[in-house]
């Protein structure tokens, strides 16, 4: 699995991103952080992207081919199901493949991201309202303790409770297997925090001096 923070920061810089920073982590936030928001931005579409391809491509084959209904006609389909059918199982195991592939790719001997989006993009798909929730859960916690593993993992967790509920244990256990990833992946954060030597990251903070550095520029201009 190819990682689309590699390819931009050795673009951009003409170095590997594991020199990208201190923690070198191939991933969206590390890249934005020190190569600036249209690079961070540029990774996060890309992850989108591949994470959609490999979703698209197990449905098409295991669900539209086989049901002959068009691919695109999954979405919300699986929403609540407990009986499971190879389309349905296909979707579940792409999404955890293309984390999997995220995270431990093999040209990087294995160093790769932590799967934050490849893992919110299988979310959504599952089940948008609830993706969407669990999302936004995660995102008021990086706001209020600005730890931004902090509010992978809650994002994780929170989206394991609803699968194991509604979506059966299929589900549940794809998703559970998700939360042990993203936990292992930011383990090292995780008991930081209690130390208090664990990265802050003022994201609101951050995205008020953008706004307010945009105000600035369009001010000028138009003076």
């Amino acid at each position: 699995m190819f990682l689309t923070a590699e390819v931009v920061t050795r673009k951009l810089t003409g170095k590997p991103c594991s020199q990208l920073g201190t923690t070198g982590n191939p991933g969206m936030a590390n890249v934005m952080a020190h190569l600036g928001f249209k690079a961070g931005i540029t990774v996060l579409i890309g992850d989108i992207v591949k994470s959609l391809i490999a979703v698209v491509l197990a449905v098409y084959f295991f669900y539209g081919q086989a049901n002959g209904h068009p691919f695109w006609s999954y979405l919300g389909h699986f929403q609540g199901q407990h009986s499971y059918s190879l389309g349905q199982i296909s979707l579940y195991y792409a999404i955890l493949g293309v984390t999997l592939g995220h995270n431990y790719p093999l040209w990087l001997k294995f160093k790769g991201g932590k799967g934050v989006v490849t893992s919110c993009v299988g979310y959504f798909i599952l089940s948008p309202f609830y993706g969407l929730i669990a999302m936004l859960i995660g995102m008021v916690t990086v706001f209020i303790s600005q730890y931004l593993a902090l509010g992978a993992v809650v994002i994780t967790l929170v989206f394991t409770g609803y699968a194991f509920v509604a979506l059966g244990s299929e589900a549940g256990v794809i998703a559970l297997l998700l939360a042990l990833i993203m936990v292992s992946r930011n383990l090292k954060a995780l008991k930081q925090i209690p130390q208090g030597t664990a990265e802050k990251n003022d994201v609101l903070g951050a995205i008020r001096q953008k706004l307010i550095a945009l105000t600035a520029t369009n001010r000028t201009k138009k003076s």
